[in-house]
């Protein structure tokens, strides 16, 4: 672990913003702290007497070895065992409203982003989140800006076309969530199936390392079912469902004792309803649950954030 004290350091300045670079371009807490770690020591043996602009130096820097790491991890994902999600991260509703992107880092945006190429994923984050010119993205990724331009255009399509339009309120998602959390606590499968869309959609990551669904289900009995099954059998035994904000927005987090072992999150529309359900359970993509101070201790220290 890196310990860093100084606070005019340009990199421990922009940390936060690193860190939501990496981590829209990787989906993985994980993941980003590595290239964090890789990053500073990179800024750290810099000759900086050439850096005219350490934030644009940095930023390169970042989005580079999340480049990198992204291309190489696309092929492990291939052969991963059952649906691939990102990895949850813990976030407060004043960090969302005082990054304004709370939507960017949403796990439905996120699962978006999955589907673009690695180098349109980089300039869609650069542009559509982060507001970076075409010119300044060529200077980036070192490419024409015609190139950027075409690739941010196609980019941008490729998204809205995927990306799902659910705008609750916030009210209305906590009251939702407070049912959705009492019913699959109290084993009440009609409740659960009144919650949930007619065309609601489930997927478990569970990466081969705990039990989890191995295709996407369909349907409020299926998945009703499926979530009493897994939430509701665990609860008796110790497991506690708490509301928490995850990725910009209340979810379900599920608790052991102190310690996170999975996180739902879901897209809820006006009529009140689920559409889409997703649950981490991997183990080893759980580290953005972890108390700010316990995720430092495997990264470069301090709080990751949303931007």
């Amino acid at each position: 672990m890196v310990t860093q004290t100084s606070g005019s350091d340009p990199y421990l300045e922009h940390r936060r913003l690193l860190f939501a670079t990496a981590y829209r371009m990787l989906g993985s807490v994980a993941d980003a702290e590595d290239v964090l770690q890789d990053a500073w020591l990179t800024w750290n043996s810099a000759d900086r007497s050439g850096v005219e602009n350490p934030r644009a130096y940095l930023v390169r820097t970042v989005t580079n070895l999340a480049l990198n790491r992204l291309t190489s991890a696309r092929a492990t994902r291939e052969t991963y065992v059952g649906p691939w999600l990102p990895e949850p991260l813990l976030t407060s509703p004043d960090a969302a409203e005082e990054t304004e992107m709370a939507d960017t880092v949403s796990t439905a945006m996120l699962v978006v982003l999955e589907t673009l190429g690695p180098v349109e994923r980089a300039v869609f984050v650069l542009r559509e989140v982060f507001g970076y010119t075409h010119a300044e993205i060529a200077e980036i990724l070192d490419r024409r800006e015609s190139a950027v331009r075409q690739i941010a255009r196609r980019a941008r399509a490729h998204v809205q076309a995927r990306r799902p339009r659910y705008d609750a309120d916030p009210g209305q998602r906590e009251s939702v969530t407070a049912r959705f959390i009492a019913a699959c606590s109290g084993g009440d499968l009609n409740e659960v199936m009144r919650l949930l869309a007619p065309d609601v959609t489930a997927w478990s990551d569970g990466g081969g390392k705990v039990t989890a669904a191995r295709r996407p289900l369909h349907g409020p009995d299926h998945v009703a079912r499926w979530l009493l099954g897994t939430l509701a059998k665990p609860v008796s035994a110790g497991v506690t469902l708490r509301p928490a904000t995850i990725n910009g927005e209340l979810s379900v987090l599920v608790v052991l004792g102190d310690q996170p072992i999975g996180a739902l999150t879901f897209d809820l529309a006006d009529d009140d309803h689920l559409h889409n359900v997703r649950l981490q359970v991997n183990p080893d993509k759980l580290i953005g649950l972890l108390p700010r101070d316990d995720q430092a201790q495997g990264g470069t220290g301090g709080e990751p954030g949303l931007g």
